[in-house]
This record gives structure tokens, C-alpha cells and sequence, in this order.
């Protein structure tokens, strides 16, 4: 066997070249030409498909991909925001409860808590980290579940802004991820750090319609953004991992852990010492829960009012019932001359579509005042809750058929109660279901659970459907509106009880018979004329023939003073019907509702002989309006209740005028202040005096309709006209006698706390002075009046009931 030469070279070609021959250089190059073309071939292939890749998805071929337009403007529906005169915010309107705030109102807390726990390197990346992205594949190939995400905090902004659509398969989800990169990479180079992070916390739905950082912070802590405490900034920054797993409301604990795991990745990252994080990982979520809730909030029935009222389309007569004309006409009316009755609708933005205030993030600024409507509801409430309704039950203890009068027929009630049942939303389900009258009837008989309302709180029970309209036919309802007589501003809006449990508003859609309030207007008439207060008319019966050739006349509640000489003012001060049937002789029906007509009274009202007897249904809303022009010196004033709309950037969008129209001249105004500052010092409105305390300049007027089913006061001051209204649902339930069921004892006790609250609260800076006498008007106004005689007077705190 021979030995191989180990110095032997082998020739790497030689199976290439058996002949042994030297190989060239061009030879060689040849060989490795091929594939080194075929390397670079693949390898400029694949990057061209890559950029085409990109490019592709950035253009959207495989997916949707967002415009320059906006990326630069992403949309959002933004909560619209009411705020008060005083500017607190009154409640908001909208379809995801968010309001933007600027970087300078986000705690530094929320911001290190952010970036320590989602994007550590959120400041030096341009949207992709692949640092992170390295994470995210050792995990994968690893199986290490631990290892994290590798979304940048500009990748879950993307998310947010455009979220992802329903996918087809595995490969989809691919190609989102990728159009997530470069939304995030065009958000880099669009915005700074600061507004992606601004962004980022506006978006974020935190669940329990707190959507954004501001409403978060409002509903979980009831503070802003910037006053958060850090272990509370801490607990919002865990729930972005899945706000609705870590739920504060219904997995405290798990919130909680989460919480701690932020504060720990604070400490790992240098923006928090260790020994505070344990510290603060003892504390509770300390959670003050700040239930979103339209029905819940000040002012409830106001808030409704101006959404309706803004949002309201052109009235068109086929959607109004026969019965309701009246309406039609109304709103129409309203259409015309009040630039925010549908404002929405008649006005439209830079894109041609109309204003939308669930999405378009407006800020309205309203003309109440937030601590005199706190004062309203605050009077609504003890009085009919601590007072009035307490004695209103008593009394319907041993009816027939509680809360009905019994002078209601067993029929009559029943007749009642289908009406109800007809008008209810149960009813509307129920048929159709297919179930008839009968069948429903019975269902409504079948005790359920439900929780309702008392005046000290909701409670629990169980109770038929039938019952249940019973029990809450038995409340007294109520309507408070008070304005600044010289500006048209509304101040205080009440439109009942509880707007939860009593929806109907008692000041705009609610009309009921105004009784011995429509006065004022034939007065108003005989001053015009040349009467003074003080002239002496005999007060005796008046009799008028109708327009069949009847004879109808009115008659008192009492016998004081019968067939004497007495004044206008006594005649007004104790709503003595005598003495306004001799004013109406001195003019006319129509005058009377022209008049009204002047001072905005709209409502329809009969030009009879028994139109001082307040006959006529009629809001709160227009009465406060009408009694404003005593106190504004004849000038009649549309009540307001909008001073300005801004857009989200706040740009003024519509600014308010006052409507103004004389109606009289100021001696008549002045005069006819006199004469209901007569009501309040000798007549229906003493009680204002002898116990609420009020020995200011006060003019005022009570009004008790037929068999006391609706109680009236009209009050007004140099600075301040307010109405009330107090009655029950349906007029059969009523008070059974004129003591506690007229004007001076229903109504009246509200307007007089109202104002005690008013004129305690010095911040409103309410003065208490006296009305301004014209120039040139020299008529003494002292006069006596024969009821300073009141032994023989059994009207003094009573009004005269309006017979018919």
C-alpha cells in the first residue's frame, strides 16, 4: 500500500479539470458569476417586495389605510358640555362620554405610570420599537408568555384611532399589525410626544361611560386629570391593559394588583422609590364613584329641555295629532323666532352636515346660575317632601279609591286607570306581543320586582305594575322657573320632583289652569286706562250675558266687604272676583288676551267673560315671562336660557340677544308692581311676611284653581321674577278644601324658601331695594285699604276659590 504525500496539494477543480490544467482567472469568475447572481437577485427581489409591500399597505391595497387628512385630524365624537353662568359644568351630551384635555392638564404621575408600564423607550423611538419587537419573538419561539407586547404606545394610539375591522383569517390579522406600524410611524411624524401622549389618554375607553382621562378621573375619583394622586393615576394606567378585565366596579382585587404592578414597573424604571411603592400598594383603590346618569345631576329637566330644544327639526304639521294644533302652532312659532330652538338643524359646519351635539364636542354656556338652582330644587324638595305631601296623604287616608278624590265615580276612576295603562310603555310591549286590553289588564295586576321612589330615597320592593301607577299618581308635582326680569335670563329651572321618576316637565311642556295669576293682565288693562290702585269700585256681583243670551255671573268665596266701596288693590291683594268682573266691564275679553299675547303668552286662551278666573292651561315658562315685564318697567323680555355655543376649539359659534317688545308703558308697569306688592302685604302672599320672613319690596300673586287642583304664586322683585306650580298628576286627585289646597299653602312656601336661600347666599350679591318710581309719576299710593279691618275678613291668608 503506498503513503500518501501529506505535502501533497489537492486541486479543489480537479474533478472540474481531470486533465489537470491551470485554470484562468476569467474561468473562475465565471464559475462564482451565476450564483452570485442569483443571491443578489433574491436579495434586491425581496427588498423590492418589501417596499412594495409596504408601500401597499400604506396605500391601503390591502386594507384600509387612513388619509393625511386624517391622521391630521382623527375623529372622535366629543362630548358636548353645558356649563352654568357661574361656570361649573351642568352635564353633557353625547354618545361617548369624552372631553379633551391639553398635556398641561395630565398629572406627571399619568405620564411616568404610562411610559413605565406600556413604552420605556416611548421618547427615543419613531413608533416602532424593535427592541420590543425582539421581546415579542424570543417569546414567541420561547414560549415565554411573560416576555410582553411589543406595541408602542403611537401602535395602541393607531388602534384606537382607527380600530381594527373583523378579520377573515390569520393572514389579515398579519396585514393589520403592519398598517398598525405605519399609522404609527405617520403618527410619529405628524405629532410631538406630547399630543400622541395626549392623545393616547383622550381616546382610552376606560368603561362606565368614562371614556377619555377626564371623564375617568371624574367617575372613579370625582377630581380632574391633574389632581390625581399617584396610586390613582396608577390604577387608571393598569386598566389601559384591558379596562374591561381590570374593572374597578366589579374586580377590585384584580384592579388592584394591577395597580401594583405599575407601581412596580414605576420603580424598575427610576420614576419611583421602592419604599413609597410598597407603601402605596397597602392603600385601598379608594374609589368614589361618580355614576354617569342624564337623570341623575343638577338640573335634570333643563338639561332635557335644551336637548330637545337644540336638537328639534322643523315642525311639520303631519307629524302633530288633530288634538294638538296648538302645539303645531307653537313650535313653529318657536321655529321662527328663537334662534336655538333647533339650532342644530339650521346650522352647519365647515363640511355642509349639521351641528350634532352627541359627537361634535360643543360647549353651550346656559344662563342658570348653579348655586340658585341648587336653592330651587333645594325648596321643591322641603316642601313637598317635608311638608306639603304629608299632609296630602293624611288627607287621602280613607278614600274610596286613594289618591282620587271620591267625588270621582267608581267608573270615572276605572276609565282613569285604562287610560294609563294605555299610555304606558308596558302596555306598548304587551300588545305587541299580541295580548289584548284584557289579557294586559291582568298582567298589570301581577306583582314584580322594582325599586322606586320615595322622598327618602329609592327603595326596593315588590309591587304590581297597577299599584305601582297608584302609589305615583299620589305625588304632588311641581314647576320653579326664576329670571332676571332686565336680561330675560333664566337662573333656576325645576320641572318636578325627580326627573328619574317623574319625567313630565312642569315648566316648558306641562300647562295647567293658572286661576286668580291671569289677574294681573285685566288689571294691567284698567291702569293703562288711568285707574290708580287706590280707586274705590263697589264690590258686588257682575253679571255678563253669554253669546247664547245667558246670563253668567261669578261669585266670591267670601262675604267680607260684600256690596262696600273697597280699592283695586284690596280687590287684587284678596283675588276678589267682584272687583275683577267690574275691571273686565271697563274693557273687554279680547283686550285681555291681547294683552297676554304681548307678555308671551302664547297658550290658547277663550275671550270670555270667565277669563279672569284663569281658565286657560298655561306654563310656567310663559307666566315668569309675563309677570317680568311688571318688574322691567312695562318691557316685555323672552326668558333665555343660552348665552353662547362654541365649537371644540372654542370658536363662538352663536351668541344670544334678548327679545324685547314694550307691552307697557313704565307708570302702568310701576303701578301694577304696587299693586301686587298689595298681595303680599295685606292679601293672599302675608304668609311671605309673617313666616318666611321677607319684609322686602315683594310683589307677588296666588292662584287656586277649581276644586284645588292646581296652586299657583307668582313672585316678583326688582331683580328677580319667579313662578311656582304645584298640583298632581291627574286633576281628580286633589286637596279636599281650600285651606291646604290653595295657592298661598301649595305653591307659594316654594318661592318663599327659594328666596330666603337667595338672599342668605351673599355671593349672589342680591339686593333687596324697592321698585324705581318713574318721572313724573306723583300718585299717592298710600291708600287704606277697608280689609286693614281684618276682624271682619275671613279671606286674609286665603284665596278667593275661583267659582265658576
Amino acid at each position: 500500500m503506498s503513503e500518501i504525500n501529506p505535502n501533497l496539494e489537492i486541486d479543489p477543480n480537479a474533478e472540474l479539470n481531470p486533465g489537470n490544467e491551470e485554470v484562468s482567472s476569467e474561468s473562475k469568475i465565471k464559475i462564482y458569476k451565476k450564483p452570485l447572481l442569483i443571491f443578489w437577485s433574491i436579495f434586491i427581489v425581496g427588498i423590492v417586495c418589501v417596499v412594495l409591500f409596504f408601500a401597499g399597505v400604506s396605500n391601503g391595497t390591502f386594507g384600509f389605510m387612513p388619509t393625511f387628512e386624517e391622521l391630521e385630524n382623527p375623529k372622535s365624537s366629543l362630548a358636548t358640555e353645558v356649563y352654568t353662568a357661574d361656570g361649573e359644568l351642568l352635564g353633557k351630551f353625547y354618545f361617548q362620554n369624552r372631553s379633551f384635555i391639553d398635556h398641561d392638564e395630565l398629572s406627571t404621575y399619568l405620564i411616568d405610570a404610562l411610559i413605565a408600564t406600556e413604552d420605556v423607550r416611548f421618547e427615543s423611538h419613531s413608533g416602532i420599537d424593535l427592541r420590543g419587537l425582539g421581546r415579542v419573538f424570543k417569546g414567541l419561539i420561547t414560549g415565554d408568555s411573560s416576555a410582553g407586547g411589543g406595541s408602542t404606545i403611537s401602535q395602541q394610539l393607531a388602534k384606537m384611532l382607527f380600530p381594527r375591522e373583523e378579520f377573515k383569517n390569520k393572514l389579515d390579522i398579519v396585514f393589520r399589525k403592519f398598517r398598525e406600524w405605519i399609522i404609527a410611524v405617520k403618527l410619529e411624524r405628524s405629532y410631538t410626544k406630547e399630543e400622541i401622549m395626549t392623545m393616547y389618554f383622550n381616546k382610552y375607553d376606560f368603561l362606565n361611560l368614562a371614556v377619555g382621562i377626564k371623564s375617568a378621573a371624574n367617575v372613579y375619583f370625582n377630581t380632574t386629570p391633574d389632581s390625581l394622586k399617584l396610586e390613582q393615576a396608577a390604577m387608571l394606567v393598569g386598566m389601559a391593559k384591558n379596562s374591561s378585565y381590570f374593572n374597578p366596579l366589579r374586580r377590585p382585587e384584580l384592579t388592584k394588583g394591577r395597580r401594583n404592578t405599575v407601581l412596580s414597573q414605576m420603580v424598575k424604571y427610576g420614576y419611583l422609590e421602592n419604599q413609597l411603592a410598597d407603601s402605596l400598594k397597602q392603600l385601598p383603590l379608594g374609589i368614589d364613584y361618580q355614576k354617569v346618569d342624564h337623570k341623575r345631576g343638577m338640573a335634570p329637566y333643563f338639561r332635557e329641555y335644551l336637548r330637545m330644544s337644540l336638537t328639534a327639526k322643523k315642525p311639520e304639521r303631519k307629524n302633530y295629532p288633530s288634538w294638538n294644533m296648538q302645539k303645531f302652532k307653537q313650535d313653529s312659532l318657536e321655529w321662527e323666532i328663537n334662534p336655538f330652538y333647533g339650532w342644530c338643524n339650521k346650522n352647519q359646519k365647515a363640511d355642509g352636515t349639521p351641528y350634532n351635539i352627541y359627537k361634535d364636542g360643543l360647549k353651550i354656556y346656559t344662563t342658570l346660575d348653579s348655586r340658585m338652582q341648587k336653592y330651587a330644587e333645594q325648596a321643591v324638595e322641603e316642601h313637598l317632601g317635608l311638608d306639603l305631601q304629608k299632609g296630602f296623604d293624611r288627607e287621602k287616608e280613607h278614600h274610596r279609591n286613594p289618591p282620587f278624590s271620591d267625588d270621582l265615580s267608581d267608573e270615572a276612576f276605572e276609565h282613569q286607570m285604562d287610560l294609563s295603562i294605555r299610555r304606558s310603555e308596558r302596555h306598548r310591549v304587551l300588545k305587541k306581543k299580541g295580548l289584548s286590553f284584557e289579557q294586559i289588564k291582568e298582567n298589570f295586576k301581577k306583582p314584580v320586582k322594582m325599586k322606586i321612589f320615595t322622598w327618602k330615597g329609592e327603595r326596593d320592593t315588590i309591587i304590581s305594575p297597577m299599584d305601582s301607577m297608584l302609589y305615583y299618581k299620589g305625588f304632588l308635582r311641581a314647576g320653579f322657573m326664576s329670571m332676571v326680569p332686565q336680561t330675560g335670563e333664566v337662573r333656576a329651572y325645576v320641572g318636578g320632583p325627580n326627573y328619574k321618576h317623574f319625567m313630565y316637565d312642569m315648566v316648558t311642556l306641562g300647562k295647567r289652569q293658572v286661576g286668580s295669576t291671569i289677574k294681573p293682565f285685566l288689571y294691567t288693562l284698567a291702569m293703562q286706562e288711568g285707574l290708580t290702585p287706590c280707586d274705590k269700585v263697589p264690590n258686588i256681583p257682575q253679571t255678563f250675558i253669554l253669546p247664547d243670551g245667558t246670563p253668567w255671573t261669578s261669585r266670591n268665596s267670601t262675604e267680607a266687604h260684600s256690596g262696600e266701596m273697597v280699592t283695586l288693590k284690596w280687590g287684587l291683594a284678596h283675588s276678589v272676583n267682584n272687583i275683577s268682573g267690574w275691571v273686565l266691564k271697563q274693557t273687554n275679553p279680547e283686550a285681555v288676551v291681547s294683552m297676554a299675547r304681548k307678555m308671551g303668552v302664547v297658550s290658547k286662551i277663550e275671550a270670555v267673560p270667565s277669563i279672569y278666573l284663569g281658565t286657560s292651561d298655561i306654563s310656567v315658562y310663559e307666566m315668569v315671562g309675563a309677570y317680568g315685564s311688571f318688574a322691567n318697567k312695562g318691557v316685555y323680555i323672552k326668558p333665555r336660557f343660552i348665552t353662547k355655543i362654541e365649537d371644540s376649539k372654542g370658536n363662538l359659534l352663536a351668541q344670544s340677544v334678548p327679545q324685547k317688545n314694550e307691552v307697557m308703558n313704565e307708570r302702568t308697569a310701576y303701578l301694577m308692581a304696587n299693586l301686587l306688592q298689595g298681595v303680599v302685604r295685606e292679601g293672599t302672599g302675608r304668609r311671605l311676611r309673617f313666616k318666611y320672613h321677607l319684609y322686602n319690596p315683594i310683589g307677588g300673586k296666588t292662584g287656586t284653581t277649581q276644586n284645588h287642583s292646581d296652586g299657583w304664586f307668582m313672585g316678583i322683585t326688582p331683580e328677580l321674577v319667579s313662578g311656582v306650580w304645584v298640583g298632581a298628576e291627574d286633576r281628580a286627585i286633589r286637596f279636599e278644601g281650600i285651606r291646604l289646597g290653595q295657592g298661598a299653602n301649595m305653591a307659594l312656601p316654594i318661592w318663599g324658601l327659594y328666596m330666603q336661600k337667595v338672599y342668605a347666599d351673599k355671593t349672589l350679591g342680591m339686593k333687596q331695594g324697592d321698585f324705581e318710581k318713574p318721572r313724573g309719576v306723583n300718585i299717592n299710593l298710600d291708600c287704606e285699604a277697608v280689609s286693614n279691618d281684618n276682624s271682619n275678613s275671613t279671606t286674609e291668608d286665603f284665596d278667593d276659590e275661583d267659582f265658576f
